[in-house]
């Protein structure tokens, strides 16, 4: 485990107070877990603004699969993009609706490039990039 470096921080009464009843909600034991958490999620948010790191994330597709060719046009833009996919989880909500995750990995721009694809299909009903990081320089 790394060193841990202690430090202090000014903050308006009113604001810690929200922030202690935020985290508390949330489930945290501590402040310092709560920061930490804020500080990593502003690291994955910078990695991706800069699009050139190694990332991860999902696609999450919701269509109905009676929509002609859909299916068809999903698989072939997920096969064109085999390099960046590592899994795919098909799952059937209802007699006309499924749901498709996509987990994907690679450059944050051609990730969010291959999300736009993939939600921008015709019948797509409604779609949704999630990401993260592959975690390596979070310690």
């Amino acid at each position: 485990m790394a060193d841990l470096v202690r430090f202090g921080i000014s903050i308006d009464d009113s604001l810690l107070e929200r922030f202690d009843d935020l985290i508390a909600r949330k489930g945290y034991g501590n402040r310092s877990e709560a920061i930490r958490d804020l500080i990593r999620g502003a690291l994955v948010e910078d990695q991706w603004a800069r699009g050139e790191e190694e990332t991860v994330g999902t696609v999450t597709l919701v269509y109905d699969h009676h929509t002609r060719d859909l299916g068809d046009k999903l698989t072939e833009r997920q096969h064109s993009h085999h390099d960046a996919i590592i899994s795919a989880l098909h799952v059937h909500l209802d007699h006309h609706n499924c749901i498709e995750v996509v987990v994907v990995k690679g450059k944050a721009r051609e990730v969010k490039r291959l999300a736009d694809e993939l939600i921008g299909t015709k019948g797509v009903k409604h779609g949704k990039l999630v990401t993260t990081t592959t975690g390596r320089d979070l310690g």
